[in-house]
């Protein structure tokens, strides 16, 4: 049973809307869920990590970059996509500081089925180290529906602090959108959590440059 209820999410989401109506900036800003801990050891207890899909998009801005064949190069520039091809990433010629300027550039990654297994022989262990090793993409997949998959997948994990943030969303989003996208990141949190919701001490709602909005 959710803590938290939708209509406590709707009037916070009314505010910070309201907030950035107030002073415009020439962004979008987004809107951040930021988690507080608590009865919780990360060096003692198991850390968690999981990934949740939201049903609305909270960051579109996000840049994916592709890593292709010939058939997804050909795809990714009909779709107006940045990409670079095997020869591209060959003349990279394993110079890590190319690849980490490479990896800095973009904010994600995707690649050829046909080309996974030839990324750490070409880029050596770059992309991995930073998190963002390529997402595989199918013959048969959409390009642009994997990008906005990306975009709209969220990963919490707990690390050696006892808070975390992640993004639910963006101020030009309706509030049926943030509110799905919101309750849904909530909940998959909690479920994440060794004692569900007696492991969760705040929860705060934030734009880019607004003020926090505790919910919990």
């Amino acid at each position: 049973m959710s803590k938290v209820s939708g209509s406590a999410v709707r009037e916070t989401v009314r505010a910070i809307k309201a907030g950035c109506e107030e002073k415009k900036r020439n962004f979008t800003e987004t809107i951040e869920l930021q988690i507080g801990l608590k009865n919780y050891d990360p060096q003692r207890d198991k850390r968690f990590s999981g990934s949740i899909k939201l049903p609305n998009i909270p960051r579109p801005n996000l840049s994916v970059c592709v890593l292709g064949d010939a058939f997804h190069c050909d795809q990714a520039k009909a779709a107006g996509m940045e990409f670079q091809s095997v020869d591209d990433l060959k003349k990279l010629n394993k110079n890590k500081k190319q690849i980490k300027k490479l990896a800095k550039k973009y904010d994600a990654f995707v690649a050829s089925e046909a080309l996974i297994k030839q990324i750490p022989r070409l880029l050596g262990p770059g992309l991995h180290k930073v998190g963002k090793f390529p997402t595989p993409v199918s013959h048969a997949d959409s390009l642009t529906d994997k990008a906005n998959e990306i975009r709209a997948t969220i990963k919490f994990q707990l690390k050696k602090v006892l808070c975390l943030g992640v993004a639910v969303g963006h101020v030009q989003m309706t509030e049926d959108e943030l509110l799905a996208n919101i309750m849904l990141s909530i909940n998959f949190l909690v479920s994440l959590l060794k004692k569900n919701w007696q492991n969760v001490k705040s929860l705060y709602l934030k734009s880019s440059m607004g003020k926090p909005q505790r919910l919990f």
